[in-house]
C-alpha cells in the first residue's frame, strides 16, 4: 500500500496517525512546517499538536515559508499553542492575538528567512513537510509549494511527512530544487530567464531524520478571487496604459520583462487586467501563481512562469489537478529564497506589482500595519522585489470605506518600501511615474494623479503649508499623522476645513 508514493524500503513502517506523530513535539520546540500562501501546508499534524495542546499545555515558535490555510494558525492561537511566529501569516485569529501581544511576530522579508535558519540564529527541532511522493534515497517531492522546506529538511534534527495523496502524481517534475549555499561558500543562481532549470526535482534529505509519516488527502485552502470591479479595471487600465508608452518609448517590448505579482484580491485582479492588452509571451519570475497566472496561460498571453506556490480559487484548483499535465511545461516552483533572491530579480529586470495598505505623497509605502501600529499580515515579499527589480509598482485603491479612508495620505504611518525603492504608485484615479523626481516633484505628481477627489485640496494644502516650512522633504510633523489620528477617533479622515494654512 502506498508504493507509488513510498517508495524507499522499509519507511511504510514508519505511517502512523497524525495524532502519535504530533505527540513528538514538546513544549518549547521551535516547529518549522512547509506552506507557502496556504499552499503545500501542513493539513493533519499542526492541528493535531493543537488539540494535544488544549489539553496539555504547551507553546511551540512556529516557523513556515509564508501562510499556512485551513484556519490552522487560528486553532493553534486558539489553544495557546503559539508562543512566536514567523515569518508571514493572514489568519484573522492569528493577527488580533498578535496585536494584543499573546503571540510574538517576526515580520521577515520572505527572501531572508532561510538566512536565519542556515545561519543557526534560529534552529528547527521538527519539520513538518507535505510531500507528493519519497524517492528510493529518501528524497521528498513536495506538493503545490516549496517555500522553506528545503532548508527546514537540512536543518531540522527530525522530520514529520505528510504525504498528501489527494494531490495528483502529475506534479512530479514541476519543482526545481536548489540551495545556494551559506557563506563564504555560497554559489551563484544561474538563473538567466524565468525558465531555466537549476536544481533536482525532489529536496535532498537524511533519511534517518523522518520519524513519522502521515497519509493526508485533503487539498489546499482556496485563495479568495474576487472578481474585476471598476476600481480595479481602473487600477489595470492605468498600468496597461503605463506599460504601452514604455513600448512606444523603447525603453519595454510586447513582451514587457518578467513580471511579479503580490498575492491578494487587487494584485491578482490587476494581472488579469493583461488579458486586455496587446502584449505577447509574457514571463513571470514571482513568488505565487495566482489564478490569473493561468487564465493569461489559457489565453496564450503567458508562455512560462516561475514561483515558489500555487495559490488559487478552488474551481482553478480543480482545472489544474485535472489537467497538470497541460500547465505543467509553462511553469517551475522554487525554494523561496531562489524566487526571491535579489541576485537573479535584478538579472532578470524584474516588473514588480505589489499591494500597498497606503502610500505618502513622497512615494513611501506601508504594507503591513493598520493605523501605524496593527499588524495586518506581513511584508512577505514585496520588498525583495521592490528593492531589486526594474520596475517597483505599487497599487491600491484612492480610498475606501465609502470616503472615510485615503489611502494616499501625508505620511505614511508606517513604512515598509521607501521612496528609495518606489518607481510608480497607482490608484483608480491615475498613475504617478516617479523616476528622476524629487521629493517636491513627486508629492505634487502623487496628488495631482493619484488622490481621491474628496482629498486632493486637503493634501495640496498640507503640502504646500510644509512647502513654506521648508526641508527637502516638506513635513509639518505636528500635523503629518492627524489624518489616522482622525481615523482613529472619528472613525473617517476627512474634515470639513484645514488646519494647515
Amino acid at each position: 500500500m502506498y508504493e507509488e508514493r513510498i517508495k524507499r524500503s522499509g519507511m511504510q513502517g514508519l505511517i502512523t496517525s497524525a495524532a502519535n506523530a504530533a505527540s513528538y513535539i514538546k513544549d518549547g520546540m521551535v516547529v518549522a512546517s512547509s506552506g507557502f500562501t496556504k499552499a503545500g501546508d501542513s493539513k493533519a499534524v499542526l492541528k493535531a499538536f493543537a488539540a494535544l495542546a488544549t489539553t496539555s499545555p504547551r507553546k511551540i515558535t512556529l516557523l513556515t515559508g509564508a501562510s499556512l490555510g485551513h484556519g490552522t494558525d487560528g486553532t493553534l492561537t486558539e489553544a495557546g499553542a503559539v508562543h512566536k511566529r514567523m515569518p508571514f501569516q493572514v489568519d484573522p485569529v492569528l493577527r488580533n492575538a498578535i496585536n494584543e501581544g499573546n503571540v510574538l511576530f517576526i515580520d521577515q522579508h520572505l527572501g531572508e528567512s532561510a538566512e536565519l535558519i542556515n545561519e543557526n540564529i534560529i534552529r528547527p527541532d521538527v519539520a513538518i513537510i507535505e510531500a507528493l511522493l519519497i524517492e528510493e534515497d529518501g528524497s521528498i517531492v513536495p506538493t503545490t509549494s516549496v517555500g522553506n522546506t528545503a532548508t527546514f529538511a537540512a536543518k531540522a534534527d527530525k522530520i514529520i511527512v505528510e504525504i498528501n495523496v489527494s494531490v495528483p502524481l502529475s506534479l512530479y517534475g514541476v519543482h526545481d530544487i536548489f540551495s545556494a549555499g551559506v557563506w563564504p561558500d555560497r554559489k551563484i543562481i544561474p538563473i538567466t530567464a524565468a525558465g531555466t532549470r537549476i536544481g533536482s526535482t525532489s529536496i535532498p534529505v537524511d533519511p534517518e531524520k523522518i520519524i513519522a509519516i502521515v497519509i493526508t488527502e485533503t487539498i489546499d485552502s482556496p485563495a479568495a478571487i474576487n472578481d474585476r470591479d471598476d476600481k480595479t479595471r481602473s487600477i489595470a487600465g492605468h498600468l496597461l496604459q503605463f506599460f504601452e508608452h514604455e513600448v512606444k518609448k523603447g525603453r519595454l517590448t510586447n513582451q514587457l520583462r518578467p513580471l511579479q505579482s503580490g498575492i491578494g484580491k487587487v494584485a491578482n485582479a490587476v494581472l488579469e487586467g493583461f488579458i486586455d492588452g496587446d502584449f505577447q509571451h509574457l514571463t513571470m519570475y514571482s513568488e505565487v501563481l495566482q489564478d490569473s497566472t493561468f487564465n493569461l496561460i489559457d489565453a496564450g498571453k503567458m508562455d512560462f512562469a516561475s514561483a515558489s506556490s500555487i495559490t488559487v480559487s478552488q474551481p482553478c484548483y480543480a482545472r489544474l489537478m485535472e489537467n497538470f499535465e497541460r500547465y505543467k511545461p509553462h511553469i517551475i516552483l522554487r525554494p523561496q529564497d531562489i524566487s526571491n533572491a535579489a541576485e537573479v530579480i535584478r538579472r532578470l529586470g524584474v516588473i514588480s506589482i505589489n499591494t500597498a495598505i497606503e502610500f505618502d505623497i513622497y512615494g513611501n509605502v506601508n504594507s503591513t500595519h493598520i493605523g501605524g501600529t496593527k499588524m495586518m499580515n506581513g511584508i512577505g515579499g514585496s520588498n525583495d522585489f521592490a528593492r531589486n527589480a526594474y520596475l517597483s509598482v505599487f497599487v491600491t485603491q484612492a480610498s475606501s470605506k465609502n470616503g472615510a479612508i485615503s489611502h494616499v495620505v501625508p505620511m505614511a504611518s508606517h513604512v515598509d518600501n521607501s521612496e528609495h525603492d518606489v518607481d510608480i504608485v497607482v490608484t483608480d484615479f491615475g498613475l504617478a511615474d516617479l523616476r528622476g523626481l524629487a521629493p517636491r516633484e513627486r508629492a505634487k505628481a502623487i496628488i495631482s494623479n493619484c488622490a481621491d477627489p474628496v482629498y486632493k485640496d486637503l493634501l495640496k494644502d498640507y503640502f504646500l503649508a510644509a512647502s513654506r516650512k521648508g526641508g527637502h522633504t516638506p513635513h509639518l510633523l505636528e500635523e503629518a499623522l492627524s489624518w489616522h489620528a482622525r481615523m482613529d477617533i472619528n472613525g473617517s479622515m476627512q474634515k470639513e476645513t484645514n488646519s494647515f494654512a
